[in-house]
């Protein structure tokens, strides 16, 4: 539901003379652009919203020194006298801010070709944070536990498991500079990152379209839906999409190109649904 079709907005294919001026492209691969653009300029607001709420709410708590706050959005959050544990989880939340603003960054195609250096220096930051990201979910979710039931913890740990191999193969492609490879792996980096924010957009959206909790109990917070939920957006949705997005911007038909803008664009407007509600009801109120 989320769209999650991540840096398919980006997913620019290599400059070519012949398609230098967009107004020569023919129409469907027109088209598939515009509409990437759409997705990318709607997620972008939403992980800004959200790099906000995460700076706003946990950074304010933790630098007026009140992280027991934490416990208002996270149960199983803060612990007093586990300086461990609230350790990780305060560095997890730290790149979690980081990491949103800095996959943003990555993904702007005029960035990439003005300041390499600079794309280049915060693409390795961006590998390091997600790794080490992953790492403190794994601590997390299984040496103190977490929100959810079983299943939604095997969803992120194999969340954790795919942040970590896109951003090593993402890594090795870039320094043997096979640039076509390190873009696709870095576009599916991106999207593992972006599964908890996915997941947020996800369930707000559900909760406002359904005018309240459908499939899930929200008091142990489990049910069929959460599941669903999960595994949709932690790996299949998003990567599944930006397979077919990468495939219709090469293919040579263009019904395959409309049909991929089709799909693109309903996803989109779902993805704005679930921004808008995650904003209004999650994020805003606790700022």
């Amino acid at each position: 539901m989320n769209a999650s079709v991540g840096a398919a907005a980006v997913a620019v294919p290599p400059r070519n003379p012949t398609l230098a001026a967009p107004l020569r492209q023919p129409l469907a691969q027109r088209v598939l652009r515009m509409t990437a653009a759409f997705w990318f300029a709607v997620a972008a607001l939403g992980q800004l919203i959200f790099a906000t709420y995460i700076a706003g709410f946990y950074g304010r708590a933790t630098l007026g020194g009140h992280p027991e706050w934490w416990n208002q959005v996270m149960p199983h959050g803060y612990v007093a006298g586990d300086r461990f544990f609230n350790g990780v989880l305060g560095l997890h939340l730290a790149f979690a801010f980081l990491i949103t603003l800095g996959g943003l960054l990555q993904l702007l195609p005029a960035l990439r070709r003005t300041l390499p250096a600079f794309h280049r220096w915060t693409g390795r930051v961006y590998v390091v944070s997600a790794a080490l990201m992953a790492i403190g979910g794994l601590t997390m979710v299984w040496g103190r536990g977490a929100v959810g039931d079983f299943p939604q913890h095997l969803a992120i740990s194999l969340n954790a498991v795919l942040i970590l191999t896109c951003a090593a193969l993402a890594w090795r492609h870039a320094r043997a500079r096979r640039h076509d490879r390190h873009r696709r792996w870095a576009l599916r980096l991106f999207l593992c990152v972006s599964g908890v924010w996915f997941f947020r957009v996800g369930l707000m959206g559900w909760i406002v379209i359904n005018q309240g909790p459908v499939g899930f109990d929200p008091e142990r917070f489990s049910g069929p839906f959460l599941t669903v939920l999960a595994f949709a957006v932690y790996a299949i949705v998003p990567l599944g999409v930006l397979e077919l997005y990468l495939r219709a911007q090469h293919s040579r038909r263009d019904g395959a190109k409309f049909a991929m803008a089709g799909v693109l664009t309903a996803l989109t407007l779902a993805m704005a649904v679930g921004v808008a509600s995650a904003t209004a009801l999650m994020w805003l109120p606790r700022l």
